[in-house]
């Protein structure tokens, strides 16, 4: 089952005075879905996969996280954007569900460049183009 992003309770100190706070249902639920809102907005990074595009809410080395109330189970060859820019070609595997995101890891993750890439070594001193 998955935990809340917000505890039903918490402590807040300030000048060696500690207070704990009880947040009613509607309010975390309320501080989640804001929580989530300003995630979606603020991240461009967006997963595609086929016609299918979902909002990256966290990216690291290794991994990403998407919303898991709107993104399916997805397993395996999909491409990662920052907004129109095509960022990397991945393999990646649904690793687990933790606070309301699903979480997915790298098997492969390949960089995107603008060009193909050589079969065979050119040389850096070797004319462009050969003039008559």
């Amino acid at each position: 089952m998955c935990e809340s992003l917000w505890p039903r309770s918490f402590q807040a100190s300030a000048g060696g005075v500690t207070m704990i706070f009880d947040l009613p249902e509607e309010v975390r639920k309320g501080l989640e879905e804001a929580q989530k809102r300003d995630l979606k907005r603020k991240n461009r990074l967006r997963l595609a996969v086929g016609d299918d595009v979902y909002p990256i809410l966290r990216f690291w080395a290794d991994g990403f996280a998407l919303d898991a109330e709107d993104s399916p189970h997805i397993r395996g060859f999909v491409d990662i954007f920052d907004g129109s820019k095509h960022l990397y070609q991945c393999l990646i595997v649904c690793s687990s569900l933790e606070n309301r995101e699903r979480v997915y890891t790298f098997k492969r993750q390949t960089a995107v460049t603008g060009e193909a890439p050589l079969d065979f070594y050119r040389d850096e001193t070797a004319p462009i183009a050969l003039l008559r």
